[in-house]
């Protein structure tokens, strides 16, 4: 028996199990992957890191920019770079107007969700199949790996809407409302596909910009010269990402190898750098619920049930990881409310952390 249990290890559930942790409750986070972050993601390969997730940060409320603060005077950010580029719909490359620092980790931007995990207690690889009520008035949730039971007096879902609705539409219209599944039902999410690849391009080959946006373009989304976050990159490392018209086209695929290689033959057409097409390697892959399109207009979406059950994520009210961590924010603040009232911390576990 814990008090609450939070499903996903993302910027939310992150965020909302620390303000639990902090204030006295007993928290167990679930993650069905083996890594934390959700989509602030890196992946290890070839003996360096790509982000093939959230690609930078860029700090623009109090939250966010607070975080970005005391990571960066650990040296765990820095700012990459000032100018993203933008490829206009008629192929017009223009170079930004204003200056803008964009942060990233060096080591990847997984380090920013290990920061946010610390002294939590996190389950990884294991995925919620089921959940339902207890006599005893408490939540239990199944798992699948282990088939083990965790028992919880409240549950915080901190995952895509989708996925919530799976597991908690079963429960029916005699625990949650018709308009809480309807809510959930109303989230939409835009997918993405990500073609990561490396190259033994000559250094006086790579283009002058470390970032490219593209602006209505059928197939790319984003093109970022990755190795040029690390310190002392080994090879040209690019990320690029697709648009999501070519993603919903291409979701389904069961080999996303050449979904791959079609971006990269894009993206060398488009930015006429012919040697794109042809990287040493490469990994794509598939980001479902890559960014919500008709989110929940609150930060949080609580179920009116006598067992404490909220949902949160950047699917509510917004704004991608800074309102990925405000919805954890106000999902602590909604648990909290419905369980012992203890004082939370809110942004000062920042200091707490640190």
């Amino acid at each position: 028996m814990i008090d609450v249990a939070v499903v996903g290890a993302g910027m939310a559930g992150l965020v909302c199990a620390q303000q639990l942790s902090q204030a006295g409750y007993s928290v167990i986070v679930v993650e069905k992957s083996r890594g934390l972050g959700g989509r602030v993601a890196t992946r290890r390969l070839y003996g360096t890191y790509a982000d093939h997730g959230a690609c930078y940060l860029n700090p623009k409320g109090e939250l966010l920019g607070r975080l970005v603060e005391l990571l960066s005077d650990r040296h765990l950010l820095e700012v990459w770079t000032d100018q993203v580029y933008e490829l206009s719909a008629d192929g017009v490359l223009h170079k930004p107007e204003n200056l803008i620092p964009r942060y990233v980790a060096p080591g990847g931007m997984s380090a920013i969700a290990k920061f946010l995990a610390q002294d939590l207690e996190i389950l990884l690889n294991q995925r919620v199949i089921n959940i339902y009520p207890t006599l005893d008035n408490s939540w239990c949730l199944t798992l699948e790996s282990s088939n083990e039971k965790l028992i919880a007096q409240a549950v915080v879902f901190a995952i895509p809407a989708p996925q919530a609705l799976t597991l908690l539409e079963p429960l029916g219209a005699s625990l949650l409302s018709k308009e809480f599944i309807e809510h959930l039902i109303s989230v939409e999410f835009d997918p993405c596909i990500t073609a990561i690849a490396g190259y033994q391009t000559p250094e006086q080959s790579l283009p002058q910009w470390k970032a490219i946006n593209f602006i209505d373009h059928t197939v790319l989304g984003w093109v970022g010269l990755d190795s040029s976050k690390r310190p002392t990159p080994q090879q040209p490392i690019f990320v690029v990402q697709s648009s999501a018209h070519f993603a919903q086209l291409h979701l389904e695929s069961p080999d996303l190898q050449p979904v791959g290689q079609e971006m990269l033959q894009c993206a060398a057409q488009t930015l006429t750098l012919p040697w794109l097409a042809q990287p040493d390697w490469m990994q794509v892959h598939r980001w479902r619920y890559a960014f919500p399109q008709n989110p929940f207009k609150a930060a949080v979406l609580s179920a009116n049930t006598s067992l404490p059950l909220v949902c949160c994520g950047d699917w509510c009210g917004g704004n991608l990881i800074e309102g990925a961590m405000l919805s954890g924010m106000a999902a602590s603040v909604a648990i909290n409310n419905q369980l012992h009232q203890l004082t939370l911390p809110n942004m000062n576990f920042f200091t707490i952390l640190n």
